[in-house]
């Protein structure tokens, strides 16, 4: 049904006097449940439907959405009418079919789910947290959601494609109090699109375990040492990398890897991949928002930076084929140019105790707070961090209230050995990292 109305809605594109058309339609249903005090503090249903619409008429682009198939019609005049109001643009383009990747994205067990298993399973989230130790008193969050989604995206060169996908997370915040009356946070994550990758007992036990570690921290004077950071602060950074790796960001003067390609930009120790066919990972489909077929690619190898990641529109703009990563916020959006599952290789990594164990002394950083304020045309950063002091390999006490500062590609080219704890935090991932001299202070 659905199919058959994006082919419909491509014909009345082209019958009505575009060059070319472009139809994306997604519907997704979902649950998310939160337990607070041994019962269901919310309980969320969602659904939702959309249709987006792109038309190209010369060298001029239309666009509109509907989240109503019943309003069909006008949206496609509307796209239309759209395309008389804006300039002329010789890059823009649909992509011709190809093939879609073979990729694991949907977990009949996800669909078959109950609600009642939605809710025990936040439940017993929020009791492996309080379980965990005694000095763990509260859970702030205990959230566990699953949802299945369809997309559909049809366009007048040939692409037809529809897949069905499922997903499934679980987060939690806690507090651990100490005699002393200090107080610590915590938290751990998990997605997958297979509910069996998820396991709450393991995240609620991290979450706890991170607001222990914390308990009895205290300030340091200024340093300049080596930092290991932990596979979550290591992707926040590499978050703040990956927007730079954006073909779009680079052609419009906002990423600090403009003008880099075939440069060694990082340690040499660091390969990054993009790979949309990574089983099971939450950023992994058959293909991208614009139909082209995901595919695995390194964007860093021995730390020269290789390639940037392309839609169709920022492809054509360099004369170089889409590197499958065409991605929208939404149906009701034009694609942008968006990572699928974005990682450093850790095959050649040691362990993060090993990482650790290398420190005379230095720092572990456990957590970081505003690592999306790095500038993200020059890289440079400023942030408070937490974590445990380390003397002689073996951590000393825990730390608060620091400043870590310096720049993002000067931070990566320090990274002396790789943990081989590959941890994914949503469509990015990591292993621990040992940093070489970083400057923090009080």
């Amino acid at each position: 049904m659905k199919e058959l109305l994006a082919e419909d809605i491509v014909k009345k594109a082209i019958d009505k006097g575009c060059d070319a058309a472009e139809v994306y339609m997604k519907s997704s249903s979902g649950i998310s449940v939160e337990a607070k005090d041994g019962m269901v503090e919310a309980l969320e249903a969602s659904r939702d439907f959309g249709i987006a619409l792109k038309v190209i008429k010369g060298k001029k682009l239309g666009f509109s959405f509907t989240t109503t198939p019943e309003h069909v019609e006008k949206t496609v005049d509307e796209a239309l009418q759209a395309a008389e109001w804006t300039g002329d643009d010789e890059y823009m383009g649909i992509p011709e079919y190809a093939a879609p990747a073979d990729v694991l994205v949907f977990d009949e067990e996800i669909k078959n789910t109950s609600e009642e298993h939605i809710i025990k399973q936040a439940l017993l989230l929020e009791e492996s947290a309080l379980s965990f130790d005694e000095r763990i008193k509260k859970v702030r969050k205990a959230e566990v959601s699953s949802g299945t989604g369809r997309t559909t995206i049809a366009n007048s060169r040939g692409v037809n494609i529809t897949y069905n996908s499922t997903y499934y997370a679980a987060h939690v915040t806690t507090l651990a109090l100490d005699g002393s009356g200090d107080s610590q946070m915590g938290w751990d994550y998990a997605g997958s699109r297979r509910m069996r990758d998820i396991d709450v007992r393991a995240i609620g036990g991290g979450a706890a375990k991170r607001a222990l570690e914390l308990l009895g921290s205290r300030k340091i004077s200024a340093v300049k040492s080596p930092v290991v950071l932990s596979p979550s602060v290591a992707v926040d950074f590499l978050e703040i990398l990956s927007a730079s790796l954006s073909a779009e960001a680079v052609q419009k003067q906002r990423s600090f890897l403009a003008g880099k390609q075939g440069m060694n930009i990082i340690s040499p120790l660091i390969d990054i991949l993009d790979d949309g066919t990574r089983a099971w990972g939450t950023g992994t489909r058959p293909v991208d928002d614009e139909g082209v077929p995901a595919m695995k690619k390194k964007l860093v190898s021995g730390g020269t930076l290789e390639g940037y990641i392309h839609n169709t529109y920022t492809a054509k703009k360099w004369g170089v084929a889409s590197t499958g990563n065409a991605s929208r916020g939404s149906s009701k959006s034009l694609p942008g140019v968006g990572i699928s599952n974005f990682y450093i290789n850790a095959e050649a990594g040691g362990e993060e105790n090993g990482l650790i164990r290398q420190l005379s002394r230095g720092m572990l950083v456990l957590s970081a707070m505003g690592v999306h304020t790095a500038n993200p045309v020059s890289g440079d950063f400023s942030i408070g961090i937490s974590g445990l002091w380390i003397e002689n390999g073996q951590p000393a006490y825990p730390v608060r209230e620091a400043i870590m500062s310096g720049n993002v590609l000067e931070m990566f080219k320090k990274v002396e050995a790789l943990g081989r704890d590959l941890k994914f935090y949503g469509s990015t991932g990591s292993p621990g990292l040992l940093i070489g001299e970083m400057d923090i202070s009080a």
